[in-house]
């Protein structure tokens, strides 16, 4: 049996954080590893833990949610973000999805549905509540287009490989990762690697 998928969960709440753990640790391929109440707490545990996937309200004391993910995004890039808040307003679900969150759901949802989300969003699958799907589906812009060796290469620096580690492993100079890479900045929008991985991951780039 492959092992459960770990969890961390992120709320400020503590009567949020015991439900989840309670509905979450009955079900036999889940496990919840750990629980924060701030974006530091939970940074702090993704430090000392191998997490699959982090489920997170939003609005919290400190390091808002939309901080958290795309610090996960940066230094977790194998580690996926569902949302679980309260508030599905544009101004609330465009950051979030931009800074890399791969599901997204509201606090009234049904039991099943969350683990059923959890479990998709571990295999790299989108999961939206669906006013935040209408509001997705509406705003959405086509993601921009890589080419084949463009994408090997945002993967490996997803994967956390430096620019000689790349060149080596795709039989390429040094000089043509970066070119590469810059192409790459310029397709994304963005201005850093970091950057550029988050908007792999919420482009379906990766």
């Amino acid at each position: 049996m492959d092992r459960p998928i770990r969890l961390l969960v992120v709320d400020d709440h503590p009567v949020v954080r015991d439900g989840l753990r309670g509905q979450l640790d009955s079900e036999d391929d889940l496990e919840v590893v750990a629980e924060a109440a701030s974006a530091e707490e939970a940074l702090a545990v993704l430090r000392d833990h191998t997490v699959d996937v982090v489920i997170t309200d939003l609005r919290m004391p400190g390091r808002g949610g939309v901080e958290l993910i795309r610090a996960i995004r940066a230094e977790h890039p194998d580690t996926e973000v569902l949302v679980l808040t309260t508030y599905d307003t544009d101004d609330d679900v465009r950051p979030a999805l931009a800074a890399g969150a791969r599901s997204y759901l509201l606090k009234d949802t049904a039991r099943e549905t969350l683990v059923a989300a959890i479990r998709a969003t571990r295999r790299h699958s989108a999961v939206l509540a669906p006013s935040v799907s209408r509001l997705a589906t509406t705003t959405a812009a086509p993601p921009p287009l890589l080419s084949e060796r463009e994408r090997e290469v945002l993967a490996l620096v997803a994967a956390g490989r430096t620019n000689r580690q790349v060149g080596a492993e795709l039989f390429i100079g040094e000089a043509t990762v970066k070119t590469h890479l810059q192409h790459i900045f310029a397709k994304l929008g963005a201005t850093d690697r970091a950057a550029a991985v988050a908007a792999g991951y919420r482009n379906g780039l990766l």
